[in-house]
């Protein structure tokens, strides 16, 4: 006889989701025996050919096989009514009854509900089968992008997001054919997964994970059933405090109508900057992220599963391992389309430590494993770090091969971005970068003289040189400065020309803010080992910037210094003098309140910013162009830092032209003050000129406060003309591009910012 602790369990389903179930429940104590229906090619335990949604052929097979505990992986057999026929019988199931599993079944009941207990989440409505013209009335009366949701299930391809009203018609007539459909209001922000363990009254969150469901890299193309999934998420909100928002709310309007929910409730989240939202309810584990989460619970599932149906959850104390875990999903040729079927796979047998591999549509034929839908294989990474346990999952996946298969590169790249909260955890300090400039002023003073007008902390270095006879009274004006790592882009990826540009161009613009027109430029070109190409590439960056800007490349050094700098990597730096007359040195004089600032647009990050946005981008290829980008990722970052010299020559010798202001390191913020005398402040209006793709697409990404952001890069803005506000439309007539009033001077109060955006 069978001991009482010992159980027979049942997983239903045959997806990467429940083969991580039986992976897990084979590991249990408390399971002596372990039955999968109908199972895949790789899913231990005894297999049976019962459809997941055939009630009364598995109820035969519970009878038949003496079944105690059955967990539920898809949502259709919860549709079906599963859980109900298998309590009449009295074997436990962990999942919701049909009733409650029509929180997923039907996303209008869902919605209802959710807005009925006061959920957060999108503004909606619902039609029913034929209503495509009232679902578009709807939509044009929001006059905001919408997402097109059937109402049913759809095995997680029934979400539509068009990108245009051209889509957003077509995806409403053709969800209004096939049954009811929600509407709702396009929501914008990073998602996450909430996954609830409950018994009826007691909820047990597990860790926040986030789901890939793209096809495409940067989260581009149709919607599938997941790519990969990550956990934990870094959130900027507690378990506790998500759960009681989005999960016991449910549990207790079940629990008080006196049908308890039990088992797993999954929140779709949006995180979005008013706050979470509710994109959806599922009443399962979500697959890919089963496989994670299921990768980080060091408690036992089958007494976690049990307990759930007990009513006894309070007293299982749910543990997951302090640790991260990675999934990658594999897919076949043409998914999300009609995968191709029967190609054989290779490499799956091989064990390492730190992974595991979770089937999905594969099945053996004649001894072969070979593909057997569309998600074939789910690869899982685990380790102490998220990028160790994602260095471990890409290891692991590269080792298996079939034909036409096809899995994202990036999985997990929105992390990068998420743990960022000022440019210094990327590993640069702007306050004590201008500490230090303070403790050098002190040096540098003692070796001035009354012909050095402009020193450390301005632009340039100005100095007064009379011999220049062409002038009534000649002053020459130095800039050095370097490309910073933006190198590191061009160097890895081999376009390594735009830097020459991007280095005389800085210097021009810095020396041109002061009035001077450039004479020579020197540069300096240090790298691991000399690359006569490499080298010859970045120098005609430089030629071509010189030609256009009027000066002479009069020479430079180049270094070769192994040791000093990793392999393949290289730096620029640069030293270009200008000369302008003493009297028509910027800024002028007579910087006042009630000034206006007219800016001048950036063409990207120029040379700024770059240890951000590499950190940002670490796991997103850089060949793909997520919206609102048009051009790869690449193309804009390395976009060479513009010239603002043939631009502003028609102004600058204007005496209604008070000041210019480069926006290089320190934004906005850290660089128009440079040029205000004491007493002066500035208020800049954010939403006065347009933001351009590359700079819309990193604030989606990134937590920085809006002043961090605008301290650390441009964001379209690359130069700033002050005028007296009754020559602003001279001043912008003179301008032979278009412009934008961003702000205006004032006086500073006692203590205030020097530059406030609003």
């Amino acid at each position: 006889m069978r001991a009482p602790n010992q159980l027979t369990v049942l997983i239903l389903g045959s997806g990467g989701r429940e083969h991580a179930m039986a992976h897990t429940v084979q590991q249990s104590l408390r399971c002596s025996r372990l039955l999968v229906s109908p199972g895949n090619g790789g899913m231990p335990g005894e297999h049976f050919c019962v459809a997941v949604d055939d009630v009364p052929g598995i109820i035969s097979l519970c009878e038949t096989e003496k079944v105690d505990l059955v967990l539920i992986g898809p949502e259709s057999a919860l549709a079906a009514g599963m859980v109900d026929a298998l309590s009449v019988i009295g074997v436990k199931a962990f999942g919701p009854t049909k009733e409650l599993a029509l929180l997923e079944s039907s996303k209008v009941y869902s919605r209802k509900l959710a807005e009925q207990l006061g959920i957060p989440g999108p503004r909606f409505a619902t039609f029913d089968k034929g209503e495509s013209q009232l679902a578009m009335a709807w939509w044009k009366h929001l006059n905001a992008p919408i997402v097109v949701k059937q109402s049913g299930l759809a095995s997680g391809k029934g979400v539509v997001v068009p990108n245009n009203d051209a889509e957003t018609e077509a995806a409403i007539i053709d969800a209004c054919a096939i049954g009811q459909v929600v509407l709702e209001e396009m929501l914008r922000g990073p998602e996450c997964s909430l996954m609830a363990l409950c018994d009826g009254s007691f909820v047990v969150p597990l860790p926040i994970a986030q789901d890939h469901k793209r096809i495409g890299e940067g989260d581009l193309g149709a919607n599938t059933g997941g790519m990969g999934a990550y956990a934990p998420v870094l959130v900027p909100y507690s378990l506790e405090e998500l759960s009681k928002i989005f999960i016991k709310p449910i549990i207790d309007h079940f629990a008080q109508s006196g049908t308890p929910y039990k088992g797993v409730l999954y929140a779709g989240l949006m995180l979005t900057k008013d706050g979470p939202r509710l994109i959806e309810y599922n009443c399962r584990f979500g697959d890919p992220e089963a496989q994670v989460l299921l990768s980080l619970l060091s408690t036992d599932l089958v007494e976690i599963a049990l307990a759930c149906v007990d009513g006894t959850l309070e007293t299982v104390r749910v543990k997951t391992k302090p640790i991260s875990a990675v999934a990658v999903v594999m897919t076949s040729a043409h998914y999300p389309a009609i995968p191709r079927l029967g190609d054989e796979i290779s490499g799956i047998d091989y064990e390492e430590l730190h992974t595991n591999v979770f089937h999905g549509g594969t099945q053996k034929a004649n001894g072969t494993l070979v593909t057997n839908g569309g998600r074939v294989i789910t690869v899982v990474g685990v380790g102490p770090e998220l990028s160790i346990a994602r260095g471990h999952a890409y290891a692991r996946i590269e080792k298996i091969s079939f034909t036409g298969s096809y899995y994202r590169r990036d999985i997990a790249w929105r992390a990068s971005a998420a743990g960022l909260t000022s440019y210094s955890s990327a590993g640069v300090n702007i306050d004590e970068g201008n500490r230090a400039v303070e403790l050098l002023k002190e040096s540098v003073a003692a070796t001035s003289t009354e012909s050095v007008l402009r020193g450390i902390g301005s632009f340039g270095g100005a100095l007064d040189v009379s011999f220049l006879k062409e002038f009534e009274q000649p002053v020459l004006v130095a800039s050095t400065d370097g490309v910073g790592t933006k190198v590191e882009l061009a160097a890895r990826t081999g376009r390594v020309r735009g830097t020459g540009i991007d280095i005389v161009n800085h210097c021009i613009n810095d020396v041109l803010v002061q009035g001077a027109r450039p004479l020579f430029f020197l540069d300096y070109l240090a790298s691991s080992h000399i690359n006569a190409e490499m080298v010859a590439d970045v120098v005609s960056g430089m030629s071509e910037a010189c030609a256009a800007g009027g000066c002479v490349l009069l020479g430079g050094e180049t270094a070769e210094m192994p040791g000093v700098y990793a392999p393949g990597a290289f730096d620029i730096a640069g030293t270009l003098v200008g000369v302008v007359d003493k009297k028509d040195l910027l800024p002028r004089a007579g910087i006042a309140p009630g000034d206006l600032l007219i800016g001048i647009a950036s063409n990207g990050p120029h040379t700024n910013g770059y240890s951000l946005l590499r950190k940002i981008l670490e796991w997103l290829p850089l060949d793909v162009a997520p919206p609102p980008l048009t051009r790869p990722l690449i193309d804009a970052l390395l976009e060479p830092h513009r010239s603002y010299l043939n631009v502003l020559t028609p102004v600058l010798k204007d005496p209604r032209l008070k000041a210019l202001v480069h926006i290089t390191g320190g934004g906005l913020i850290e660089n128009l003050p440079r040029v205000f005398p004491e007493g002066i402040a500035a208020t800049v209006d954010i939403s006065s000129w347009p933001k351009p793709p590359l700079f819309e697409f990193v604030e989606s990404v990134v937590s920085l406060e809006t002043d961090e952001l605008y301290r650390t890069l441009n964001m379209g803005i690359g130069m700033v003309v002050i005028v007296a506000r009754e020559n602003v439309s001279h001043i912008q007539s003179l301008i032979t591009e278009e412009t934008w009033v961003i702000g205006a001077l004032e006086t500073r109060a006692v203590n205030s910012p020097q530059v406030v955006l609003r």
